[in-house]
């Protein structure tokens, strides 16, 4: 089986999306596809398990990976639509009555830390809810070089990757949402200039890689950064490619198989609901289908091109 078909041969959350960014069908074919994910597969079992409190797993940060914020942030990933009944009646409950374990505070008006508070913008951008107090608590915990750190109330001046990922990719969700500002941009741009300085994966004092986890690719990433996390949003938000960015391309084209397929590298220990890959080692849909996509943004669309080229011939 060719790769676009093992693909497509999958849960709806992996079909829309190879349909929307690998073979470009309509919207309307895209859309309808999209629909199911809240009513099968992945999607629907995750809405299943909402608990009786409107929370999963009785939590908003813990237990870790089934709480209700793992969950949002991976209905996310899997593409559930805002606007359908099934996602409004499951995020109703968690704006009323959610709240965070570190002082109840209520779920939507985020935490304290700017990891957890860029999930709170993406998730809360994403589902439709008013996130505009956080983004502003994070507009202003921005540090001198550009990026964000939980660390910073102990001292840290420094910016963390595993922090600035999640600040941007809650940003760009906010601005897609709302239209943004001018500050948001400006501040989303310095936090993705933070990371091409660095190459994606590299200190700026001495070029050597942070660190070697940056270059396994994980699915869910839960808080994690890795360079294929990082390359899909700057690929999201639809800026053409930084030569910067080269080595970390060149790493994920040098994961790629002889069937033209990317594994599961690492998987973060805890409980989960179930499995949406086959196991560390194996070949990956998640990992195959976000690879393919900026490698096809990186080549301006040849990548796609030649994949539907060589699958005709198979």
């Amino acid at each position: 089986m060719n790769t676009i078909d093992w693909l497509l041969d999958s849960d709806p959350a992996i079909r829309w999306q190879v349909m929307l960014d690998l073979t470009f069908e309509p919207h309307d074919v895209v859309a309808l596809e999209r629909a199911k994910v809240a009513t099968a597969g992945w999607g629907a079992w995750l809405l299943a398990l909402q608990g009786p409190t409107g929370l999963w797993a009785g939590g908003g940060l813990f237990p870790e990976w089934t709480s209700t914020t793992w969950t949002l942030m991976l209905l996310r990933d899997l593409g559930l639509d805002r606007a359908c009944p099934e996602a409004r009646r499951a995020i109703a409950p968690v704006r009323e009555d959610g709240r965070w374990e570190h002082a109840g505070q209520r779920y939507f008006d985020g935490e304290v830390e700017p990891c957890i508070n860029g999930k709170v913008v993406a998730m809360g951008a994403y589902f439709g809810e008013d996130v505009d107090g956080v983004v502003e608590r994070l507009l202003g915990e921005q540090m001198a070089d550009g990026g964000w750190n939980c660390e910073q109330e102990n001292g840290s001046v420094r910016g963390s990757f595993d922090t600035t990922i999640n600040v941007l990719e809650g940003f760009l969700e906010y601005e897609r949402a709302t239209g943004g500002s001018d500050e948001v941009r400006t501040a989303r741009l310095r936090g993705e200039e933070y990371l091409l300085e660095r190459r994606l994966l590299r200190r700026l004092s001495t070029g050597e890689v942070i660190d070697e986890s940056y270059t396994r690719f994980a699915f869910p990433t839960r808080w994690h950064y890795d360079i294929l996390r990082g390359l899909d949003h700057l690929r999201n938000t639809g800026q053409p490619p930084d030569a910067r960015a080269s080595d970390a391309v060149e790493l994920i084209e040098g994961k790629r198989d002889d069937d033209g397929r990317w594994s599961l590298d690492h998987t973060y220990p805890g409980e989960v609901y179930f499995a949406i890959d086959d196991g560390d080692g194996k070949p990956s849909r998640w990992n195959t289908l976000r690879a393919m996509r900026v490698l096809d943004w990186w080549t301006g669309g040849q990548s796609a091109a030649q994949e539907a080229g060589n699958d005709a011939d198979l």
